[in-house]
This record gives C-alpha cells, sequence and structure tokens, in this order.
C-alpha cells in the first residue's frame, strides 16, 4: 500500500528528471552517439536515463572496450555540459529545496561534476552541500553506492533519507540502500516507488524540527 506522508532526516534529489528538466538535451546528445556507432537510438532509450554512460555501453554493446566506453560517456558529458538550450527547473523544484537546510538534502546524479554543475546553474538551482555524481562512485545507478556515499556525507543513516526519483535505476539504486523511495513521474508513467506523484508541485517538503517531513498534496 502506497503511503502519503514519510518523515525523515534528509532527502536525497536526483538531478535530471527530478529537479532539472534536461530532456531534450539527453536525448540530442543519445542520438549523435547512435548516429555515430550506426546503432539504432531505440537500442539506447531504455537505459539512457538514470544510468550513467559507461554502463549503457556496456548494457548496449558489450564487445566495446571498456576504455573507450568511459571515453565515449566523458565526450557526451562535456557536450550536454555546452547544451544547456532548454535546460530549465522542473515544477516544484526550486520551491522543493528552497526551504531545506543544507544538512538536510543531497543531489545524486548519474552524470559527472562538470555535467551536473552546468545543468544546476542553468535551472537556477541552489548548490548543495553534498553533490554526488559519477565521478564519485566505481558503479553508478542502480547500484545502491551512490546513496549511500550522499548519506555518509550529510551525517545521516540511509533508513532516515528519503531518495527522490524519476528513473527505474534510480529508484532501485534506493531501495538497494535501504531507503523509502519518492518517485515523480516526469520521464516514466510507472515507478515502483513507496510514493509516487506526477511532479515536485504537488508534493509538500519541508523542515520540521529535527525532521524533514514530506506530504504529497
Amino acid at each position: 500500500m502506497q503511503v502519503t506522508d514519510i518523515a525523515v532526516d534528509a532527502v536525497l534529489f536526483d538531478l535530471d528528471g527530478t529537479l532539472v528538466d534536461s530532456t531534450a538535451s539527453v536525448r540530442r546528445a543519445w542520438e549523435a552517439v547512435a548516429a555515430e556507432l550506426g546503432v539504432p537510438l531505440a537500442e539506447f532509450e531504455p537505459y539512457m536515463h538514470g544510468i550513467p554512460g559507461p554502463q549503457v555501453f556496456a548494457a548496449v554493446l558489450p564487445a566495446m572496450p571498456p576504455d573507450q566506453a568511459r571515453a565515449l560517456a566523458a565526450r557526451m558529458n562535456a557536450d550536454e555540459a555546452r547544451d544547456l538550450d532548454g535546460v530549465r527547473p522542473m515544477p516544484g523544484a526550486l520551491l522543493a529545496i528552497s526551504g531545506l537546510p543544507p544538512s538536510r538534502w543531497a543531489i545524486v546524479t548519474s552524470g559527472d561534476h562538470q555535467l551536473a554543475t552546468a545543468r544546476i546553474a542553468a535551472a537556477g538551482l541552489l548548490r548543495p552541500q553534498v553533490l554526488v555524481t559519477s565521478d564519485d562512485v566505481r558503479v553508478g545507478k542502480p547500484d545502491p553506492e551512490c546513496y549511500l556515499l550522499a548519506a555518509s556525507r550529510l551525517g545521516h543513516p540511509p533508513a532516515r533519507c528519503l531518495v527522490v526519483e524519476d528513473a527505474p535505476a534510480g529508484v532501485a539504486a534506493g531501495r538497494a540502500a535501504g531507503m523509502p523511495v519518492l518517485g515523480v513521474l516526469t520521464t516514466y508513467r510507472h515507478l515502483d516507488a513507496d510514493l509516487t506523484a506526477p511532479d515536485l508541485s504537488t508534493v509538500d517538503i519541508r523542515a520540521d524540527g529535527t525532521q524533514v517531513r514530506v506530504t504529497q498534496r
């Protein structure tokens, strides 16, 4: 049964599709790479949201050498960091983070540091005290390492951190980390999360004493 109210110590937000609308830029990048590699875009589409590039290439093109996959993903991140046309905050994103103390929220993204900071700035978001990117972990989502690292850096137990995600890989990462998950249905029509909402404009996220209370409107 899905809940409508969660009390936690901190909130760990995914970036793309959750706080920032970067869908057009993401798609342009994958269209270019698919054309370059001679692979139909449809083969990348199940993986291109929420999973680091090298892991996408490993899933779609398992014969690609890991060094080549990492180099290609790094080049894509750099291209996307320059392609900020259409990048803007998702509905409710600015309000969701504006009332949270720095020690009670983080951003956890599958992009690298360069890309994450470019999109945070382009969307006019506050820069978090804790930002975990693909540069900080050995394996990205759906592995839980990124969310466990964010909780550790904030100093809160994993079970007391809420993950906010728009993609199945991120939801799986949050669940594997032992964290409750709020799924925003901005990219996928269904997510297997503890709480779902159309986007952050339909959720109240506010600090309440020593807790952060998340309530569906």
